[in-house]
């Protein structure tokens, strides 16, 4: 069985605010940093997203993935890998817990990734940790900054 690593940060919002944020794929390329192009391929009955397309760049690390996603509830996302080139795995989620009476909310992301190439585990595992440490640290940043402005068509959809 594959080993994941997982890590929370509390950011000062209402988990609805903070899923909107995590929902909203065209604004990836603004905040997370190695996500350059975001395409939703699909979308549920709900409109949102069940399959996106993401173009990585994270120096070492270029790929063109896409993932399918699982709306658990209103509070969890998870998803996991249809096809990459580079990756075997690449499996998550965002679990939101409300805080202080739901102006905060603590968000866990768990990931599990695999790459088709040998790499130890250890540092497979450090890499897992720096990309969580720098998407929780984009999300909270961009969910505190406020509402954004609506895409400007940086990303594109079905």
């Amino acid at each position: 069985m594959a080993e994941h690593t997982s890590s929370s940060i509390t950011i000062e919002a209402a988990p609805a605010e903070v899923m909107g944020v995590i929902a909203d794929f065209a604004r990836y390329p603004d905040w997370t940093g190695e996500v350059k192009e975001a395409e939703i391929l699909s979308k549920d009955e709900q409109g949102r997203a069940e399959q996106v397309r993401l173009l990585l760049d994270a120096g070492a690390i270029k790929d063109d993935h896409t993932l399918a996603y699982n709306w658990i509830s209103d509070h969890e996302v998870s998803w996991s890998l249809v096809k990459s080139q580079m990756l075997r795995t690449l499996d998550g989620s965002y679990r939101l817990v409300p805080l202080a009476g739901g102006a905060h909310t603590e968000v866990t992301y768990q990931l599990t990734v695999d790459v088709k190439i040998p790499m130890l585990g250890m540092i497979k595992r450090k890499a897992e940790k720096v990309i969580i440490d720098r998407a929780l640290d984009g999300l909270k940043k961009r969910v505190e900054s406020g509402p954004a402005a609506p895409a400007d068509g940086a990303a594109k959809s079905l």
